[in-house]
């Protein structure tokens, strides 16, 4: 498959990424604090919300599969339409609802553009994952989703903040918001009108969210994938406290987090190129390991050490794209030729786990408060363990049960 083609599915990957994230970090801040609802009453509607975007996405995989190819075309364009909408909606909102209103409005609109998301997202998971029967091109395919993702999210972390620092947080908030609405109408449209169609499968048992849970090869790689999930997660949730009470270096934690995410993409094309090589299972179990083996020197470091934190991000940096294109990939390749139509199924699970990891990694919150470590004060090696060592220690759980996971490639797996 050209590499024309694979950039013009690839393309959409970036808008979908840098959605969620100032959802998850400027939205409750800015309706809390900047619009005056409380923090009482905006972290309860972000808990429902949030919950109903976990245990939704089985039933929308569901859902996406008892549509063809060509119904996908007609849910992306208006999933896409109405996800800008609700984009601008939650971060323009209006100015006399009271706080009543405010927290319905919130709510509702949450709820709306998770769902519109998951349902953009999973289409376009499973549109890649039917592109291509060769377990190389599956490969290429998520390295340039997620290469474009991993700029999606640079862009999200960086917009917003320089205009926040000219124009105030509402006045970034409304820019990013039409930024994405342009952003996403491209991408789709690029989708729609220029990347391959997936392949036309024999419709069978479709529409069934359990099919995949009798899968043993999938229920084996979902214990790896969730478990490394979490310890993905937990440095994602914990890596502000870190930066800014341990290394007490948070003037700098725009340049760390765009080093972290810079550096996922470039290392996107090795992981490729290694997995062509080694195959997808023995690669991304040395993904781990260099993952684990670059990340653990951050419990070592101590206050303002800078530069060598800008190392540990580089280096975890390029790690990251092992876990970001291969197992995506990987689940592709597992999924039995007779049970094609029911994709969406295995991507709305797999969307599930990603999202429960989420929430999991939150708990890192209360077991620092457990070891007596405030946020806004400076913080000592609890903090340094449970954002570097914990990952760490998971990850190395992952890649030994890696070890016995079956290929589902098309050639012999090699033991690592």
């Amino acid at each position: 498959m050209k590499s024309s083609a694979l950039a013009a599915y690839g393309v959409l990957g970036l808008p979908l990424a840098m959605a969620m994230l100032p959802i998850y970090v400027l939205v409750p801040n800015f309706y809390a604090a900047d619009l005056g609802l409380g923090l009482a009453l905006t972290g309860t509607v972000l808990f429902l919300a949030r919950l109903l975007d976990t245990i939704q996405d089985p039933w929308l995989g569901r859902l996406i599969d008892r549509h063809t190819p060509r119904g996908w075309t007609l849910l992306l364009a208006t999933a896409a339409i109405a996800l800008s909408l609700a984009m601008a909606a939650l971060l323009i909102p209006p100015g006399s609802l009271g706080r009543p209103g405010l927290a319905i409005w919130l709510g509702a609109l949450l709820a709306l553009t998770y769902t519109l998301h998951s349902l953009i997202n999973i289409t376009y998971l499973a549109w890649g994952a039917r592109l291509s029967d060769q377990p190389n091109t599956r490969t290429r395919v998520a390295a340039w989703r997620e290469g474009a993702g991993l700029f999606g999210v640079v862009l999200a972390s960086v917009l917003p903040s320089i205009l926040a620092t000219q124009f105030g947080m509402a006045a970034a908030l409304a820019t990013f918001a039409i930024t994405f609405a342009v952003l996403l109408c491209i991408g789709t449209a690029v989708l729609l009108l220029a990347a391959p169609r997936p392949h036309r499968i024999v419709r069978t048992a479709a529409g069934n969210w359990r099919l995949p849970l009798r899968n043993m090869a999938f229920r084996r790689l979902a214990g790896v994938y969730f478990i490394n999930a979490v310890a993905v997660a937990i440095p994602a949730t914990l890596a502000l406290f870190f930066i800014a009470d341990r290394l007490q270096l948070a003037e700098l934690t725009g340049l760390f987090l765009a080093l972290y995410f810079v550096s996922g993409a470039l290392g996107l094309p090795f992981w490729t190129r290694l997995a062509d090589r080694l195959g997808k299972r023995r690669s991304w179990r040395i993904g781990m390991l260099t993952g684990c083996a670059a990340f653990v020197w951050a419990v070592l470091l101590e206050p303002g050490s800078a530069w060598a934190y800008a190392g540990v991000c580089m280096m975890s940096g390029l790690a990251l794209g092992a876990d970001l294109a291969l197992p995506p990939a990987l689940l592709a390749d597992i999924i039995p030729a007779e049970e094609r139509d029911s994709t969406a199924a295995y991507f709305g699970l797999w969307s599930f786990l990603a999202k429960l990891a989420l929430a999991i990694a939150g708990l890192a919150l209360p077991l620092l408060a457990l070891s007596d470590y405030q946020p806004g004060t400076p913080a000592g090696w609890n903090l340094a363990l449970v954002y570097a060592g914990l990952p760490c220690l998971l990850k190395l759980v992952a890649a030994r049960l890696l070890t016995s996971l079956p290929c589902g490639e098309s050639k012999p797996c090699k033991r690592p």
